[in-house]
């Protein structure tokens, strides 16, 4: 376990943040602030003042086309569309902040890594070594149509995303520090023969080029990934600084810590494991009045539109699946790994899907903490002591107040226990997330 906390902001550049229909709550500003520079600054210059770690950018390319075969659906709500690019956020938010770091996901099926390393690493470069990038492999269905791209099987989609980290290597790697050198009396900008070219041919993957981008004061951007099955588990050891986890609750999130423990053992990893778990807050004056706001939220979504991120989430169209079964009789083997999810999260609880999908929040299978901010506080702490977790993705229903309430209301009480910075240790975000 870390000696602090650390604490990330998980977003999406969305009208919602992994709550269904948040974008129409009338405290929300989200939809509103889509196209406003202004907005995501002010939300960058909150957090810093709360000293979080970073922003953390969740991302599907495309929208969800899995629920009736269409994306009329989720056009109509506003469930993940309009689906913005989060890169073009980080220019835009660090030049706003000092220490924040912010971190894309970037999707390795639909970008060439020479170019996913000249994107990432130039702006790395120009926020002097702020930048994370949540590397995934592209389970989309509707992002492989878009692109034209035949869809992967899942372990194959693996075993090309480490061709493809092994080409992000040699570009990070390829212009050492003593390479430039500047050298404007003589007229030599760098050493050629210091710079690594790259000669990469592999099963699925070709990339013959000099490296183009200079590196960061932090080397190369933090990485971060979220396998969860083993082989994405096995993925995650070896690449990741940080690993990100949805975990439903206490006990599956101390069994998530023991397996990727064993994983990292088994691979003969050297540096620590680091899990952050996302996590959904909802603050309120009382816990019957933080549970009361949940509830209001989560009774204005259309069911509809509650099948429409459920199915894109777990590939599965829900339109075929009888939702007033109970759970354990629904039996399509699409549907299958919804079902264990969404059994085990209910505690195996005899339910039908429909009444799952309600109760679920309708935030990505996020768990939620409710309460007062000392009481938020407390069910932090204990899941970061009884797992050892590095710390938390906090998603809070409602932009930006949901953020401004747990900086004023929620950090105070952390710093005064000791277990959360009072200040930057840092300017990189690998300096203040990792050490």
């Amino acid at each position: 376990m870390s000696q602090k906390m650390h604490l990330l902001a998980f977003m999406m550049h969305t009208p919602i943040n992994h709550m269904t229909m948040s974008w129409a709550d009338a405290d929300d500003a989200q939809a509103v602030g889509l196209g406003s520079m202004a907005h995501w600054q002010n939300l960058a210059q909150t957090l810093e003042r709360g000293c979080f770690d970073g922003m953390f950018f969740a991302d599907v390319p495309s929208v969800y086309d899995h629920y009736k075969d269409s994306t009329d659906v989720a056009i109509r709500h506003g469930v993940n569309w309009p689906t913005h690019d989060p890169v073009a956020l980080i220019g835009i938010m660090a030049a706003a902040t000092r220490h924040l770091g912010i971190a894309s996901t970037v999707s390795t099926a639909s970008l060439h890594p020479f170019l996913a390393v000249r994107s990432l690493t130039s702006l790395d470069y120009l926020s002097g070594g702020r930048v994370g990038w949540n590397i995934v492999t592209g389970n989309a269905r509707s992002e492989h149509r878009a692109m034209g791209l035949e869809f992967m099987e899942h372990d194959l989609r693996y075993d090309r995303a480490e061709e493809y980290m092994q080409i992000c290597y040699a570009l990070w790697r390829g212009i050492p520090q003593d390479a430039v050198l500047l050298d404007k009396e003589n007229g030599i900008f760098a050493d050629p023969s210091k710079i690594e070219k790259i000669a990469f041919d592999g099963d699925y993957l070709s990339c013959h080029a000099t490296p183009s981008v200079l590196p960061s004061p932090q080397g190369r951007p933090v990485l971060f990934q979220a396998g969860s099955s083993g082989r994405g588990q096995r993925f995650a050891v070896d690449h990741a600084d940080v690993i990100f986890a949805i975990q439903p609750d206490l006990p599956r999130m101390q069994t998530f810590m023991t397996q990727i423990r064993e994983a990292a053992a088994a691979a003969g990893r050297q540096d620590a494991v680091r899990v952050t778990f996302a996590v959904q807050p909802f603050i309120g004056e009382s816990l019957e009045a933080a549970e009361a706001k949940r509830d209001a939220m989560v009774a204005r979504i259309p069911m509809e539109a509650a099948l429409t991120r459920i199915s894109g989430t777990f590939g599965v169209d829900l339109d075929t699946v009888d939702i007033d079964k109970p759970l354990q009789e629904i039996t399509s083997q699409a549907s299958q790994g919804l079902v264990a999810a969404m059994s085990s999260m209910f505690g195996d609880k005899n339910i039908t899907l429909r009444e799952a999908v309600g109760l679920s929040g309708l935030a990505g299978m996020i768990p939620q903490v409710l309460g007062t901010p000392e009481q938020i506080a407390d069910q932090l702490e204990a899941i970061w002591r009884q797992t050892g977790c590095h710390g938390f993705n906090l998603t809070p229903a409602i932009v930006p107040g949901g953020y401004e309430d747990f900086v004023d209301l929620v950090v105070p009480i952390l710093q005064q226990r000791g277990i959360f910075r009072s200040e930057y240790e840092a300017t990189t975000l690998r300096g203040n997330l990792i050490g």
